[in-house]
């Protein structure tokens, strides 16, 4: 390839990773440390907290996040961008330290880059999780914080996975992380259905996150929301959390219109219904 002749590089086998990453024992720590010991007694422990989440459906994958960066109890940024694309058809939403998940992400578009060089294509979404749980497995015990959900469309169409630091990786339909995620989760799981239509996604992840931010102190800010087709990842819309739930509030009918849609959906009958077949019982 014309860019490894000019930078001079070849990899010894193409099946391992690079050989320019740095070896787990290669960090800088005072003489006769463990590194996790030293990193446990000596490293700051600041709260840190988010709201992402990503959903796989008919028409490709959603990706939505808040915007709040918060560092203990000070909010370091309102407006950080925590979905980060990877190339034109992959995504990743980040949860954890913001230096380790930017980090982790250069490191995996730069290797993804040398492997479609190689190749000649693009890896599977599969094969881009396998490879960051693989690099970042090599670290484990040295407090690397990365949680992440790796959103694409490749040849066998919308794909969802989930990766953390210690080498879990995790293949699903819905996936929320962070400290919001059990009030994300609670949001998700009552409104997700497969055979959505776009704008019944979109509204779905958008009240997930409005939701959480409500509930979760260290998240905030307002609500980044990526879809990702199959021409490639478009980023659709960044909405005030707080006007998004005021909105919500001032809607008591969408939840029975979502119940009727969710009977009908499950072909379950009404209440008066059921009535009716305990009296004949």
């Amino acid at each position: 390839m014309a860019l490894q002749d000019v930078c001079k590089w070849q990899a010894p086998d193409t099946q391992e990773l690079s050989p320019h990453l740095s070896q787990a024992g290669g960090w800088a720590v005072p003489r006769g440390c463990d590194p996790p010991t030293f990193l446990q007694t000596q490293g700051p422990r600041l709260a840190h907290g988010t709201t992402t989440l990503a959903f796989r459906f008919r028409h490709g994958v959603i990706a939505a996040a808040d915007t709040r960066s918060s560092c203990s109890n000070y909010v370091a940024c309102p407006a950080s961008r925590k979905v980060i694309p990877v190339h034109q058809h992959l995504l990743g939403t980040t949860s954890g330290t913001s230096a380790d998940c930017v980090t982790w992400y250069r490191v995996l578009q730069r290797e993804l880059r040398l492997r479609a060089l190689r190749e000649g294509q693009l890896p599977s979404v599969a094969s881009a999780a396998k490879l960051l749980s693989a690099m970042m497995s090599r670290y484990r015990g040295l407090d690397l914080c990365v949680a992440t959900a790796l959103c694409g469309w490749d040849r066998s169409g919308p794909a969802l996975f989930y990766v953390y630091s210690d080498g879990t990786r995790l293949q699903g339909n819905i996936f929320s992380v962070g400290s919001g995620s059990p009030y994300a989760y609670g949001v998700l799981d009552r409104g997700y259905r497969y055979d959505m239509t776009t704008q019944e996604a979109y509204a779905l992840a958008r009240c997930a996150v409005a939701h959480a931010t409500h509930r979760d102190a260290y998240s905030g800010g307002s609500v980044d929301l990526f879809h990702v087709r199959e021409s490639g990842w478009e980023y659709v819309s960044r909405n005030d959390a707080w006007v998004l739930y005021s909105e919500l509030q001032k809607l008591p009918e969408l939840e029975e219109q979502e119940e009727e849609a969710s009977q009908a959906h499950l072909n379950l009958p009404a209440p008066t219904e059921l009535v009716k077949v305990e009296n004949c019982l």
